[in-house]
């Protein structure tokens, strides 16, 4: 039976899916970290540190108790490690095997990564780091940079090696990777076995539905490569075998697990939550698009003078809708939080029940990113300057 949702409906089991909402939640910090990485799936890695950077803000709206060690110490105990999901991600230990097929293709060359092997360098540096032990890039002494990416020979080929699985990080030292071998750093008693094709696209759909509600094969192969055949073909199998079933949604067809609909039945709670521009709800733009009518585009790589909200614009999530974004920065000498550009989206009515969600929001927010004060710039429309002003 092929079930229609409305936007509505699909909107709630998608934000339920994600747990942006996560209630009160049992046990340590780091347990609900980690409970957070395994039920996501991943979680996507960000240099860009205007404030937290996204890895910890994706985690701290999941979990207000979250700690910025949290990701170090589940690094360190071997129960998540880096490697690439459709970008540069945290992934849960217990799915290590499932990163296997991407590795194998980049070791026999039938995919490629950024950087051009350098065979003979790639064996000296897996030498060293068997010889000395875990090292980071800037222990080599190679000081030309090279390639598009203008990166150090010796950085192309630490990341060659890790990309083929050779090498894992260990650690990182102030945010900077620390390689070594894999065989020292996986655990004894994980499962190393390359999945067969259809294995790894049965992981790649349950993990996606699990995490997200519904989705499509387009989104279940997002960025990763000779997929999506597979995908489609696997997926009408287990909608055949009664594993999935199919739904409508503004007549687009999705799948969901079985059990995906009872989140109807569920509460919701209408929390303000302000998002990272990497957060795993957020990633697929023109899925956002179409279930929340949500236009999105980060503009830290767009010039300047071309950016409607701002260098690095922060989706607010309130009442299970997108209503606002807010470009802002976190600035460590002063303590403040700049607030640099407000933009409420059409047709949204500022009230005092935002008002007061907004005001509980952004104070958890200054201290998540150790700023004692706010500073407010501009707000789109501009009648609403003064009053957001006033608030802080």
């Amino acid at each position: 039976m092929k079930e229609i949702l409305s936007p509505i409906e699909a909107q709630k089991i998608v934000l339920l899916s994600q747990r942006v909402f996560p209630g009160k939640l049992k046990g340590t910090s780091l347990a609900n970290t980690l409970a957070s990485i395994e039920h996501l799936g991943y979680l996507q890695i960000d240099t860009i540190s205007v404030i937290q950077r996204a890895h910890h803000h994706t985690l701290w709206n999941r979990n207000p108790e979250y700690q910025l060690s949290d990701i170090d110490t589940l690094i360190e105990t071997k129960q998540v490690f880096e490697y690439w999901s459709h970008a540069a991600a945290y992934l849960p230990i217990r799915d290590f095997k499932y990163s296997l097929p991407r590795k194998h293709a980049i070791l026999k060359n039938e995919q490629s990564h950024w950087f051009q092997k350098d065979a003979k360098l790639m064996d000296a540096i897996l030498k060293r780091i068997d010889k000395e032990g875990p090292l980071m890039a800037k222990d080599f002494a190679h000081t030309a940079k090279v390639g598009e990416w203008e990166s150090k020979p010796a950085k192309q080929a630490l990341e060659n090696l890790f990309m083929q699985g050779d090498l894992m990080i260990s650690s990182r030292k102030n945010f900077h990777k620390v390689y070594d071998l894999t065989e020292r750093v996986l655990p004894d008693n994980i499962d190393a076995k390359c999945p067969t094709a259809q294995e790894h696209i049965r992981f790649l759909i349950t993990s996606y539905l699990r995490a997200n509600g519904i989705g499509q094969a387009g989104e279940v192969a997002y960025l990763l490569k000779n997929t999506k055949a597979l995908v489609t073909a696997v997926l009408k199998e287990m909608y055949a075998n009664k594993e999935l079933q199919e739904v409508h949604v503004s007549g687009q067809l999705y799948y969901s697990l079985p059990n995906a609909l009872s989140l109807l039945s569920k509460p919701m709670n209408s929390q303000l939550k302000i998002l990272s521009p990497f957060d795993n709800l957020l990633i697929q733009r023109k899925r956002m698009q179409h279930l929340f009518n949500f236009d999105y585009k980060i503009e830290c790589y767009t010039p300047a003078v071309k950016r409607k909200y701002g260098y690095f614009s922060l989706p607010i999530l309130w009442d299970g809708k997108l209503v606002a974004r807010m470009d802002c920065k976190a600035d460590k000498k002063s303590t403040t939080l700049h607030i640099h550009h407000l933009f409420f989206e059409e047709n949204f009515s500022f009230n005092e029940s935002f008002k007061a969600d907004f005001i509980k929001e952004i104070e958890a927010f200054k201290s998540f990113n150790n700023c004692s004060g706010v500073e407010v710039h501009k707000t789109t429309p501009s009648s609403l300057l003064n009053t957001i002003k006033s608030i802080f």
